[in-house]
């Protein structure tokens, strides 16, 4: 099929926005190759002749029965005003801070404390496959754990994410559920005994940006140690400096 059939009249595209990044609006005329001109009506209901590039045509818009889908792979085209349009339905109408794309999962930092973190959720999580339950922080901590166990292997999970994005947050929600699920000990606050080890550099690492008034300028890496019995009996963090201009110049030695 070619792409000029595919804009045809009452299909929807995503048309760029100055306020709003990307708008949506419905085509009102069948568009022919070649055409520098899409008539569209925007849903405010204005009418609109947009010019358009022949080879580079504006986003298509997914039908309305895949809006909301929890993993982003499952929505008929996936570019940039389609991911930001399902996280925003799922984060806005259904208060759902997690999408799966793949085996990807990507989180909104709602800054508030939600209540789906308990041990009742943690339990509800251990032993389920990956993309049985709705998307959260614990399935993949929970899939981390069970290929560890089950293959007896390392496993890691890349926590990524801009300044104030929770990214240190999640890595302590993925911790406790480490600590829960594998019955240690000293699963009371492990968490909490990790994300204490930071070294005191990063009293004068980090820096206040738009979105985060204690921003990280470390990179971190957490390694957590299990025994034969896969319950935690250790941890360490290894910190990297990423802005090495902010260390203007050596104040002493410190020793731990």
């Amino acid at each position: 099929m070619a792409l000029a059939e595919l804009y045809t009249q009452y299909n929807r595209v995503w048309i760029p926005d100055r306020e709003e990044v990307w708008r949506s609006a419905e085509i009102t005329k069948d568009y022919k190759a070649g055409d520098h001109l899409l008539h569209v009506q925007l849903e405010d209901g204005n009418e609109l002749d947009y010019p358009v590039d022949p080879v580079v045509l504006p986003p298509l818009r997914n039908p309305d029965i895949l809006v909301g889908e929890n993993d982003l792979t499952a929505l008929s085209y996936l570019h940039e005003p389609a991911v930001l349009h399902n996280l925003k339905v799922r984060f806005v109408e259904s208060k759902l801070i997690y999408t799966y794309s793949g085996i990807i999962l990507v989180a909104m930092n709602p800054y508030k404390q939600l209540p789906i973190y308990g041990d009742a959720i943690i339990h509800a999580y251990s032993g389920q496959n990956m993309g049985d339950m709705d998307p959260h922080i614990f399935a993949v901590a929970e899939e981390a754990y069970k290929q560890m166990a089950r293959n007896n292997k390392n496993q890691s999970i890349i926590v990524s994410g801009e300044s104030g994005a929770g990214k240190t947050v999640s890595a302590r929600y993925t911790m406790r559920y480490f600590a829960t699920v594998s019955k240690s000990s000293s699963n009371a606050h492990v968490e909490d005994k990790v994300l204490a080890s930071n070294p005191i550099t990063e009293a004068v690492g980090n820096a206040k940006t738009t979105r985060n008034d204690n921003s990280s300028r470390f990179g971190k890496y957490t390694e957590i140690s299990f025994d034969q019995s896969y319950q935690i009996i250790g941890a360490n963090m290894r910190t990297y400096l990423l802005e090495k201009s902010r260390v203007v110049f050596q104040v002493g030695k410190i020793k731990f």
